[in-house]
């Protein structure tokens, strides 16, 4: 039933306009898990909107729900879900019960009419049972099921044809009962195997523009028999229990406002009771727990585990510890049970300085924002040292319990992917290469030398269907050198390859260091004789290597190859991307005007420009036409 004495506070916020209820609404919000609760906010949150004691979120979509069951209040939690933890003004348009084929299927619908941003869909899971004969073949139950599940995609697919929308769908929550028994695992003919493999085959076969509702692993998390309320069903033709109802609204909220947002990048982590129990500069190497020796030590041997596998996957591991460094460092060179070992950190602080002050000094050194690192620290006063004094970063605090540090950070969903880029796969080893060359770049005097001695290779190319995650992964990331900083998913990245309005194309950039791989992203518009920068960004770790100067040598070339006149550049000022206010000037471009939110506008005369000399070796994949890349 909630916290009754959190609700009561926040009442009591509410009814005296106090400061802190905004914050007490996030935090109650967070915590909800079960279905009176949330009504509850949802109530608290209206008198609040009433009273002007809440701003409406300024991030706006248009959001449009259909599915075979009613579809209220569901649509309300997400409502109130997306404007609270995520921040997102929706406009909703809800369809009927169970009339979501026809409303899809008929291009004149009010669905359209409507013109979504994002379509959420529930398909009916009473439709999807098995309705092939029981003595079928294997191969010909799995036809049946991949039949259901076409039937799903191809609804996904009409919508995205006939709308340009993002579709999120849910799949199917498994059967809880034990009808027709064994034969759940022989056979496809039951409800729990049939809805099985077609939830498989939906997640295997789901196109970019379509984002997935995890119903099944929701509803397993919870306990599928909670899951089920049929007199529910019958009643109100309500889709799940109650408090599942708050599962699936939180997840298609969450879905909905992490869209086009960036998993963060680096995890920082505390030594002492963090990753080993006791303390290293006290304990020494043998006194330590950790490893397989105590349930203790195994916990935290098990955490590491989890943590190289968040390495693997391209999450940054650094380490912020008040230590002796030499103690510090002595687990991870020495100790026999150590998962993580030195060259798995891309940056190590163990001082006896400020954990804030070290947390800075690492977002500098991996040329990374603040906002995209969490740290995480099993003393409680530490994160609230960083909580007040580095307010950017996340924090989670550990707790006392090693067996509870995998979880919380795996629930925290912090470090999510949409999927795994090789680019991923290498971060870690390209920051590690990055260290290499700012120590190179310390003891060298001269710049040119320094650039010389790198010996660059760049390969400039059209947007193409195998970059297209990685390219929709830095458009979503990259927020201080981003000229415009627009987001867009990996469908929209897709849908540019088509439109020979919107040539672009990437950089891509190696040394005798390692590849840094893909590193620039233009996006252009082509408008009569004007070749506008619609998108230009590029990962800092490359800042001062002559790549802007390359790209724009390519930007140049492919507006006089569209016969275009003129480049126009727009410099759409955010908190983040300062660094790059005085970009388009240093480049050679006039200022031409400001426009409303001090959006500044510039252009480049392509007849006077001359290409810029650089120290990179380039080459590039042609544009077939003009205007349009190959």
């Amino acid at each position: 039933m909630g916290d009754p004495l959190q609700m009561e506070s926040l009442k009591k916020y509410l009814d005296l306009a106090s400061p802190e209820f905004e914050g007490g609404l996030t935090a109650a919000t967070r915590g909800a898990r079960d279905f009176t609760q949330v009504i509850q906010l949802c109530t608290i949150r209206k008198r609040a909107l009433q009273k002007g004691l809440l701003a409406v979120p300024s991030n706006m979509r248009r959001v449009a729900m259909v599915g075979g069951a009613n579809l209220r209040p569901l649509v309300n939690f997400i409502e109130h879900f997306s404007a609270v933890l995520g921040e997102v003004c929706c406009e909703f348009w809800i369809g009927e019960y169970d009339n979501y084929n026809s409303e899809i299927l008929d291009a004149e619908s009010s669905l359209y009419k409507f013109k979504p941003d994002t379509v959420l869909l529930l398909p009916s899971e009473r439709r999807c049972s098995y309705n092939g004969p029981l003595d079928s073949s294997r191969v010909e139950q799995e036809d049946i099921g991949r039949r259901a599940a076409s039937e799903v995609l191809n609804l996904c697919s009409t919508i995205h044809a006939r709308s340009e929308a993002e579709v999120i769908v849910g799949n199917f929550r498994l059967s809880p009962y034990f009808d027709p028994g064994p034969m759940r695992n022989t056979s496809l003919i039951s409800e729990y195997a049939f809805r099985k493999f077609v939830n498989m085959e939906i997640g295997a076969r789901l196109p970019a523009y379509a984002h997935l509702c995890d119903i099944e692993f929701l509803s397993n998390r919870r306990g599928n028999l909670s899951g089920v309320d049929d007199r529910t069903w019958f009643e109100s033709k309500q889709p799940f229990a109650a408090d599942l109802l708050v599962d699936v609204a939180r997840e298609y909220a969450f879905m909905l406002t992490h869209l086009a947002c960036a998993a963060k990048k680096v995890l920082i982590l505390d030594l002492d009771n963090t990753l080993w129990g006791g303390v290293i500069g006290d304990d020494g190497l043998e006194g330590i727990e950790l490893g397989t020796t105590s349930p203790r030590g195994e916990a935290f041997r098990d955490f590491q585990l989890y943590l190289l596998e968040l390495s693997k996957r391209g999450v940054l591991l650094a380490v912020c510890s008040k230590n002796d460094y030499d103690k510090a460092v002595e687990p991870f060179e020495k100790h026999p049970e150590m998962v993580l070992r030195l060259k798995d950190i891309v940056c190590f602080k163990a001082n006896w300085e400020p954990k804030s002050d070290n947390i800075r000094r690492i977002a500098r050194e991996l040329n990374l924002g603040l906002d995209s690192m969490v740290f995480l620290d099993d003393n409680r006063a530490e994160i609230e040292i960083v909580n007040q004094f580095v307010p950017e970063v996340t924090t989670i605090w550990a707790g006392d319990d090693p067996s509870e540090f995998a979880a919380k950070l795996k629930d925290s969903r912090f470090f999510e992917l949409r999927n795994v880029t090789g680019e991923d796969v290498l971060r870690v080893q390209q920051y590690k290469q990055e260290s290499e060359r700012q120590q190179l770049l310390e003891i060298s005097t001269d710049m040119d030398a320094y650039l010389d001695s790198l010996e660059m290779v760049g390969i400039i190319k059209p947007f193409d269907r195998l970059d297209a995650p990685r390219i929709a992964q830095l458009i979503a990331k990259s927020n201080q050198f981003n000229l415009t900083t627009r987001r867009r998913t990996e469908a929209e990245v897709l849908g540019i390859l088509d439109d020979e309005h919107f040539p672009a194309f990437t950089m891509r950039l190696s040394d005798r260091f390692g590849d840094h791989g893909l590193i620039a992203v233009v996006v252009g518009n082509v408008r009569g004789k004007e070749f506008v920068i619609d998108t230009w960004l590029m990962s800092c770790r490359v800042l001062k290597r002559q790549v802007e100067e390359e790209v724009l040598n390519e930007i140049a070339r492919l507006a006089q190859h569209s016969g275009c006149t003129r480049v126009i550049g727009q410099y759409i000022p955010s908190a983040k991307n300062g660094m790059v206010r005085e970009l388009y000037p240093k480049m050679g471009f006039v200022h031409v005007k400001e426009e409303e939110d001090a959006i500044q506008i510039y252009a480049l005369d392509i007849a006077q420009y001359e290409a810029i000399a650089t120290k990179i070796k380039m080459t590039k994949e042609i544009y077939a036409t003009a205007g349009s890349p190959r």
